[in-house]
């Protein structure tokens, strides 16, 4: 049986409430934390985290994502189409054609970070 630890201070902790004054006032607001939240859910799918990956490689239409994600276009696109609305990636068309890239270095360093974090032991 799984024992849980209660993530409370001892009765005898008078904290250090002015020490934090500071931290409380200048504390991220709503709107910022919940644009950061949205893009951390972006980054929880695993199809989403090859996607841009693959687009951290290079730029590439929606077929070359297909192939290499091994999966239908409608599917990549509705992925594409999730990634543009939180302004991870952009898009540029050539005649027909619509190749993706990431939105900015802001982007791929995220990714990158989070990357070396998990692979470092």
């Amino acid at each position: 049986m799984e024992r849980i630890i209660a993530e409370e201070c001892e009765e005898t902790c008078g904290g250090s409430e002015q020490g934090c004054e500071h931290i409380k006032n200048s504390l991220i607001d709503g709107a910022a934390s919940e644009a950061m939240a949205q893009l951390f859910k972006a980054l929880g799918d695993p199809t989403r985290i090859k996607m841009i990956y693959a687009l951290s490689q290079k730029e590439l239409c929606v077929h070359d994502l297909s192939y290499v994600l091994d999966m239908g276009q409608s599917a990549v696109s509705h992925q594409l189409r999730y990634l543009r609305n939180l302004r991870i990636v952009k898009r540029r068309k050539v005649g027909k054609t619509v190749y993706y890239s990431l939105e900015d270095e802001h982007v791929e360093q995220v990714f990158l970070q989070t990357y070396k974090h998990i692979s470092h032991k």
